[in-house]
């Protein structure tokens, strides 16, 4: 199968760290004369021993075959000059250049933000907002009027009460009041989330900006947020043609766990939630939101009380019950940190750790920087700049150097056209171009100066440079398969088919029956089914008879059955006719077994899928050994004895 995260893992495994120390230079084997360094083996082997699966690939010389195809497939690639297709290079700056966000954050600051985000999602908050509404780059004149106007709304709220002002002053155009309901962190904008966590129960917020203009928040209460539940579920699906067969189905089971069957037996007898149905329906803990299910989200935090089992309810996937296993609160900091620190990255707190950043790359790097070069184009930008129409002028001397990062020289031009591309976001009520110019250039130097560290963090930062040739191994390794031998078992129809002519014995549907099943927690009532089975009553004439008094009592399962299938007892010996009782998944079972269906052959077409996976393993198996012919290699025993030594002690 070619799943690009599966080349990603051997080229984690396999991919040279390119750093090798000058006391350390013992050549564990040569390709053709390249050398590989006992370092480089000794260090992928101990970091990733855990992460191989084959026990024969754990011991040294076993691992040490594996690392030799490795780098002959690599060595193959370069030579076939994969490495230099733009597709490659394509995706590979992308690839590095989404690595490097990783590693361009500010580590503190990060951490931080980490911890007071942890501590607000243990409570939500309810309140409200009111809100003057005023342009990000709105002029000081028209921002000191917004600014005395929420400052009056305040006053009014305090003394006059939030739903007075509310009703009077809300628009919905330039002022907003409004009811927020509760909310927690990521809910809302960083400032006006910590606004309301810093403002107490039944107190008004001071006034604070965003980037929607000028709030106050008024919080009515803070609770403790709902934490983490765990349920079991059985899940009946259910579509346009079955959507009263469904219903019908979970209301029976419903009956039957009221009538005292356990509710984990039901789950493995009936639950078409194959993925739960043989652990008893239980499921993985989640929290608020994690669900696609918002409806099996809100039944499953009313449960209160351990073991209490749902009414059954229906969401897009199907007709449910379930069943509370634990509930308990926020998870540790240590187990959500990862998570907080991706969502922190897309959150409006991220421009804290940007601005972080920015300061310490000022510190860090030398920056020549001149009064004269800025005026000169305070001197140019005209009022033409806020209708979108300015341009720079002619002539205009572009290669003159504007500013210096270290060495870097970063033009005239190159802050013109920032200036071109910028003129949209300005506001059009502010007439000072020198505040205008001043602002662009704070923001431009910003971007030249994460520009320059993202250049050159390859030089900066080992780890970065380190990972990077792993994905460029992993991406090459990719190319390579793709070209060599996916593609060419994919679609080379003649040789799948000679390949499935001569391995026919292993493609075949096992044997099947044709039967129904029928399940009940009670012994004496399964002990009237073969009766009504010989009289040749169907499933539903056997269920009116058997189902009496508003009670569900037997329940039926048909259809093309294997050996594995979770309806058939494991002991069943597949023959026609009606079975003897078992005891299967806590339950009575008889089964009617109509039809005995014969392990057959797999035409071509069915195999196909099959075929070709195998032909792709078969293909690179040779393909390995046409390589290894090919390619000169040298192991040094030696350096291979020491090695071993290293690893075992």
């Amino acid at each position: 199968m070619k799943f690009k995260h599966l080349l990603f893992f051997f080229a984690f495994i396999f991919s040279s760290l390119f750093l090798v120390q000058a006391q350390d230079k013992d050549v564990l084997f040569t390709i053709d004369k390249a050398p590989v360094y006992a370092s480089e083996f000794i260090r992928v082997y101990n970091k990733n021993l855990d992460l191989v699966k084959d026990e024969s690939q754990k011991e040294i010389d076993g691992y040490l075959k594996l690392f030799v195809n490795y780098k002959l497939k690599l060595q193959e690639a370069k030579r076939l000059k994969l490495d230099e297709k733009p597709s490659y290079l394509r995706e590979f700056e992308s690839y590095k250049k989404q690595l490097a966000k990783n590693y361009l954050s500010d580590s503190k600051v990060t951490d931080a933000l980490v911890e007071e985000t942890y501590n607000r999602l243990q409570t939500e908050i309810n309140a409200s907002h009111v809100l003057v509404k005023i342009d990000e780059n709105a002029s000081p004149k028209d921002t000191l009027i917004a600014y005395n106007q929420i400052v009056k709304l305040r006053d009014r709220v305090i003394n006059e009460g939030y739903k007075v002002v509310q009703k009077e002053v809300h628009n919905g155009k330039t002022v907003y009041a409004e009811d927020l309901g509760y909310f927690t962190a990521f809910k809302m904008v960083y400032p006006f989330e910590s606004a309301a966590y810093n403002t107490k129960v039944g107190e008004v917020s001071q006034p604070f900006r965003t980037r929607f203009g000028y709030h106050v928040v008024t919080v009515f209460n803070k609770r403790k947020a709902r934490g983490e539940v765990t349920v079991a579920h059985i899940m009946i699906k259910t579509g346009k043609e079955n959507e009263k067969d469904s219903e019908i189905k979970i209301n029976e089971i419903y009956k039957r766990y009221n009538q005292g069957e356990d509710f984990a037996a039901l789950a493995k007898q009936l639950s078409e939630d194959k993925s739960t149905a043989s652990n008893g329906g239980l499921l993985k803990p989640f929290s608020s939101g994690e669900l696609s299910a918002p409806e099996f989200e809100a039944v499953a935090f009313e449960l209160k009380i351990i073991d209490t089992v749902s009414k059954p309810f229906k969401t897009q996937f199907g007709w449910h019950i379930i069943k509370l296993k634990a509930k308990k609160g926020i998870q540790l900091l240590a187990e959500m940190k990862p998570e907080l620190q991706s969502k922190i990255k897309r959150d409006s707190r991220s421009k804290v750790i940007k601005d972080s950043r920015v300061k310490t790359l000022k510190a860090k790097y030398r920056i020549l920087e001149s009064t004269k070069e800025l005026d000169y184009f305070k001197s140019i930008v005209s009022i033409d700049y806020f209708n979108r129409k300015w341009s720079l002028p002619t002539p205009f001397e572009g290669d003159k150097t504007f500013i210096k990062i270290q060495d870097k020289v970063i033009t005239y031009n190159d802050f013109g056209q920032f200036l071109i591309k910028n003129q949209r976001s300005q506001n059009k009520t502010m007439t000072d171009m020198g505040i205008v110019v001043d602002k662009i250039y704070n923001s431009f130097l910003e971007v030249e100066l994460l520009k320059y560290q993202e250049e050159n963090l390859i030089n900066e930062n080992i780890d970065y440079f380190q990972i990077v040739g792993e994905y460029r191994d992993g991406l090459l390794l990719f190319d390579l398969m793709e070209t060599e031998i996916w593609n060419v078992a994919k679609n080379d129809s003649v040789a799948l088919l000679k390949y499935y002519e001569g391995n026919k014995n292993r493609y075949f549907f096992p044997e099947r029956v044709d039967a129904v099943v029928a399940s009940s927690a009670k012994k004496s009532v399964i002990k009237k089914i073969p009766k009504l089975l010989d009289k040749g009553l169907d499933t539903e004439a056997i269920k009116a008879l058997v189902n009496t008094n508003d009670q569900v009592n037997v329940s039926f399962t048909s259809g093309e059955m294997d050996k594995n299938h979770q309806a058939l007892p494991n002991k069943i010996k597949f023959k026609t006719g009606i079975s003897k009782m078992f005891k299967h998944n806590d339950a009575y079972v008889v089964v009617y077994v109509k039809e005995i269906l014969p392990k057959t052959q797999k035409t071509f077409k069915e195999a196909k899928g099959n075929v070709t996976s195998d032909y792709q393993a078969f293909k690179e198996e040779n393909w390995l050994k046409e390589l290894a012919f090919k390619y000169t290699l040298k192991v040094n025993q030696d350096v291979l004895n020491k090695v071993k030594q290293t690893i075992e002690n």
